[in-house]
């Protein structure tokens, strides 16, 4: 189906992550050629539409394989671009990418969806807030971004403002939930259905950047041991909040199971790491599916699901652009 497609594996960025997409993506391309696949390696560096559109549109891909992290990747902005220009692209569309991208709207729709997420307040930067009501200890991070990046466990309320100082250098919304302790988990979907759930086992107080990505760092149970029932448990779970944000074909479920095997939302991530030891590929992998056909197989379901809708979108743009013209009068 990939024959003669040339793929445009997109990377980079400009947010905090940018060099875990560089991994990210450098990893999908070196994929891609195993399979025979041309793919070329494009690298985003500077957030803005009309550099992003000139630079996709100067490669003449078929595909564009999004392997972006943090803003500017994972929050719709990236894929309004490519649905504007006609080139169809992995992964979940602007409006669940952008819900998943911010822990403040997701969380309310998680709720709404009856799925049980931390309670929490926000922090606007420059605003006044009002005190919390909830009890130490708490976890604090910006509302968007990800990698743990900027997140801090807070045990009293002289530890709390140089938390929110470090969550706002990464975004000007903060999120401050209560802490709950329990057993860190994280379901892969794949092919928009829940993979096995993996436990995470972080040597250091929680599953922080360094314990992400520092070798040694972190055990991974593949899957978590769980009964079947409290596995079931845990899979709907997440894929009620995928499926909730809208996502499409695959994405990354956090979840908190607290000591009584409740299942608490943390987030969704709709494009998690892409590394043959990422935590999709892990479960993947559990589940006899191989880095370079999990990368081939999400490349095949974008071209075929998502290429005549972008079409018709890019026409409409066309469309919308030659009547906007025909109704400004010649000089």
């Amino acid at each position: 189906m990939m024959e003669g497609i040339r793929i445009g594996v997109v990377m980079g960025g400009v947010s905090s992550e940018r060099d875990v997409s560089l991994k990210s993506g450098k990893a999908v391309a070196a994929a891609l050629k195993s399979r025979g696949s041309e793919a070329l390696e494009i690298d985003i560096k500077k957030a803005d539409k009309q550099y992003a559109r000139d630079l996709l549109l100067s490669y003449d891909i078929g595909l564009a394989f999004l392997a972006l992290h943090g803003s500017f990747g994972e929050d719709g902005k990236i894929q309004s671009i490519l649905e504007e220009i006609g080139i169809p692209y992995t992964g979940s569309g602007p409006r669940a990418s952008a819900l998943a991208m911010d822990k403040i709207a997701s969380r309310k729709i998680f709720q709404d969806a009856g799925l049980l997420c931390p309670r929490y307040y926000s922090i606007e930067k420059n605003r006044k807030n009002s005190k919390s009501v909830l009890t130490f200890p708490l976890v604090v991070k910006p509302a968007g971004g990800g990698s743990s990046i900027g997140l801090s466990i807070v045990e009293n309320q002289t530890q709390l403002k140089g938390a929110i100082d470090e969550a706002f250098r990464y975004d000007r919304k903060v999120i401050v939930e209560e802490y709950i302790a329990g057993r860190e988990l994280t379901v892969g979907i794949f092919e928009d259905s829940p993979l096995e759930a993996i436990e995470i086992k972080p040597k250091r107080r929680f599953f922080d950047y360094r314990a992400k990505y520092e070798p040694g760092q972190t055990e991974y149970c593949v899957p978590a041991a769980l009964s079947l029932e409290l596995m079931r448990v845990v899979k709907e779970a997440a894929y009620a909040a995928h499926e909730a944000l809208g996502c499409s074909f695959f994405s990354r479920v956090d979840i908190i199971l607290r000591h009584d095997n409740t299942p608490f939302i943390l987030e969704v991530n709709t494009i998690p790491g892409f590394t043959a030891t990422s935590l999709l590929p892990k479960a993947a992998l559990y589940k006899g599916i191989p880095f370079p056909e999990l990368i081939v197989r999400i490349s095949e379901a974008a071209l075929s699901g998502r290429a005549d809708q972008v079409k018709i979108n890019a026409r409409k743009v066309t469309l919308q652009q030659e009547n906007q013209n025909a109704a400004i009068p010649s000089l």
